[in-house]
């Protein structure tokens, strides 16, 4: 399993990204769902994956709080390629941004 790691700006939080699946050379579009699980002490207020670039596209976002240790998934709406950016917010003000490769990770673990 390969894992990378999301650091909050100013703040220490990480992120967790987990491979939930191997990556094949053919995998050119990410799976139609994404699961993430808020794995803090506090609730994740905001979560979004929108296109990279200047002009982004919204393609997922977490329509309410998620509570600490739960986990939901998002359906992508209409997802072309593999490269997002995923950004989320936390109760406490902690933020966290990264670049992903979607069509390779499935599963992203929201930790400390």
């Amino acid at each position: 399993m390969k894992a990378q790691q999301l650091v909050a700006s100013g703040i220490g939080i990480a992120a967790a990204l987990l491979l939930a699946l191997p990556a094949t050379a053919q995998n050119s579009r990410p799976h139609p769902q994404i699961t993430i699980t808020n794995q803090r002490a506090v609730p994740l207020s905001t979560f979004a994956i929108a296109t990279p670039g200047d002009q982004p596209r919204l393609v997922a976002k977490l329509a309410k709080p998620l509570a600490p240790g739960k986990s939901i998934a998002l359906k992508l709406n209409k997802p072309q390629g593999c490269s997002y950016t995923v950004q989320a917010r936390f109760d406490d003000e902690a933020e966290s941004d990264a670049d992903m490769d979607l069509c390779r990770d499935r599963v992203i673990r929201l930790t400390e």
